[in-house]
């Protein structure tokens, strides 16, 4: 089982530089967790980005995964991962969820680097 971040969503449907990193994954998409807060992410980017219509696609996507809402237990332990690695609220949401369920982590984003659990595609500089 495997949670891929939003920045690992994005490059996906966009056929970004990192996209070959993250298509393995996503050729396994019910085998995927996806929190709320992903989808939150995803769905403001891409609206921002691309507009209303793509979004929702792109949130369709992620509903071939296990969404899973935020609980009590996750919250807790969010909190504890944000103070223990100072990540922001979103990203410790992220993590605990990917640590509750056992999950890895895919992810290019740098907060996450050499976290336990976590496979880092590092973005390449342009």
């Amino acid at each position: 089982m495997v949670l891929v971040d939003t920045c690992g969503w994005i490059e996906w449907l966009t056929g970004g530089t990192l996209s070959d990193s993250y298509e393995p994954y996503f050729d396994h998409i019910a085998a995927m967790i996806v929190p709320t807060s992903v989808q939150y992410e995803l769905y403001k980017w891409v609206v921002r980005e691309k507009g209303i219509q793509l979004a929702l696609e792109a949130v369709a996507l992620t509903e071939q995964a296990t969404v899973v809402p935020l609980s009590s237990a996750i919250a807790l332990s969010a909190a504890d991962f944000s103070m223990e690695h100072n990540l922001s609220f979103a990203d410790s949401i992220i993590y605990a969820t990917a640590r509750f369920y056992q999950a890895e982590l895919i992810t290019s984003d740098d907060h996450f680097q050499g976290l336990p659990m976590v496979q880092y595609f590092p973005k390449f500089s342009k």
